[in-house]
């Protein structure tokens, strides 16, 4: 079955401190991007479609030397909303779509591969990687069926009960669909959260309600799933691309 990769690198990134479009900020020497972009190519996929937002052109230009299709999302008005401007490009996709970060430039090809193995294995219609964190706080949290790789949900913190916040497994953001069954999905969400904004997890919901099959995978390297979005947090980043130089081989 076929892979195509969204990217999602629409966001402007305000706690870079940079009118820099946060995608484009590099660490040893390479835009974040660079790294999301190598290893969508190594899945060998259909086609990559890149969000594009803040500084499109810019964006777009950084990314000239890779194979990709821009979908412009403007106004931006959340994760759902960014993965709904692709359906242009993968209307006629008849595969599997992996929805990765563009800020989130660790995930390792090697765990991505495992993912969609387990994707076509379970027979899931959508899948999240997850990590075990030993401080959770601040991601939404995995709740899992007794004993089984079955979701029953994914909670935001804020949402999260006392037990449910004891819950160490988190929702990386990384997530792998049945390409229909998430485009039907999105036509099913609506903004009616406090952010006013379409978000991608709402899909799961959808899911859910119509008793389809979601799974969870985990990585057993936690650091790679880590997302930039501070000075400090690329710094970080740096430092674990130094001590894992094989890391995209």
């Amino acid at each position: 079955m076929a892979i195509a990769v969204i990217i999602m690198a629409a966001g402007k990134g305000t706690r870079m401190q940079s009118e820099l479009p946060k995608v484009l900020h590099q660490a040893n020497g390479r835009p974040l991007l660079d790294y999301v972009l190598d290893t969508a190519q190594s899945l060998d996929p259909e086609k990559i479609v890149l969000v594009v937002g803040h500084q499109a052109e810019l964006v777009m230009h950084a990314s000239a030397r890779f194979k990709v299709a821009a979908a412009l999302q403007e106004p931006q008005l959340g994760t759902g909303h960014a993965v709904m401007q692709t359906e242009t490009h993968l209307h006629d996709f008849d595969g599997d779509a992996l929805i990765l970060s563009g800020d989130a430039p660790l995930v390792n090809p090697s765990t991505l591969r495992k993912l969609i193995a387990f994707h076509r294995s379970t027979k899931a219609v959508a899948t999240v990687l997850t990590a075990e964190l030993d401080d959770p706080t601040g991601y939404g949290r995995i709740i899992r069926e007794t004993e089984s790789d079955g979701v029953l949900k994914i909670v935001e913190q804020k949402d999260a009960s006392e037990k449910e916040r004891d819950i160490k497994e988190i929702n990386s953001g990384v997530y792998l669909f049945n390409a229909k069954v998430l485009f039907e999905a999105l036509s099913q969400i609506d903004t009616n959260n406090a952010q006013k904004e379409y978000y991608l997890t709402d899909v799961f919901e959808v899911c859910f309600r119509k008793g389809a099959r979601v799974c969870a995978f985990t990585t057993d390297n936690p650091g790679e799933i880590l997302g930039i979005n501070t000075p400090a947090q690329l710094l970080d980043a740096e430092l674990f691309l130094h001590q894992n130089p094989g890391l995209f081989s």
